[in-house]
């Protein structure tokens, strides 16, 4: 798997510890090796344009995700891209501060949940967000009892 983090923001994420776990997350879910997926860490203004164009919703946001390819959709031989996590960790930051956690762990969290909605989970529904939630708490524990947090 190839996992390409990107930090354009400041001050610096540890990218080197957010590519592991995106690769953890991966791995899990039983993804292709094959498969690309890129993180980019970026600034509130830059989320908030993107947020605008893309979601058509106005001010920051803490995750952005842009699916490519699902596994198994591109053929032998033929590049496949999981598609693109975006992660604001000043966002990340404020929602951490607010319900007493650590700015590292909601971008974990941020993280997990980004790559689950590439691979298709959503949370529209009491159902399918109780999955999806599930799912990123088995991965974060996972991830953390593995002691590569």
């Amino acid at each position: 798997m190839a996992v390409f983090v990107a930090d354009e923001q400041s001050p610096p994420v540890d990218a080197e510890h957010l590519r592991r776990l995106a690769e953890y997350v991966l791995a899990d879910q039983r993804v292709p090796a094959a498969m690309e997926l890129s993180v980019l860490c970026i600034d509130a203004e830059a989320i908030a344009q993107l947020n605008a164009h893309h979601m058509g919703a106005d001010g920051p946001t803490d995750v952005l995700a842009f699916p490519i390819d699902l596994p198994g959709e591109t053929g032998p031989g033929e590049p496949a891209v999981l598609g693109d996590v975006v992660l604001c960790p000043e966002v990340a930051a404020d929602q951490a501060a607010r319900h007493g956690a650590r700015g590292e762990s909601e971008l974990e969290l941020l993280l997990v949940h980004g790559i689950l909605h590439l691979l298709g989970h959503d949370h529209a529904e009491p159902g399918e967000k109780a999955r999806m939630f599930g799912l990123t708490d088995r991965i974060l524990t996972g991830f953390r009892d593995t002691g590569a947090s």
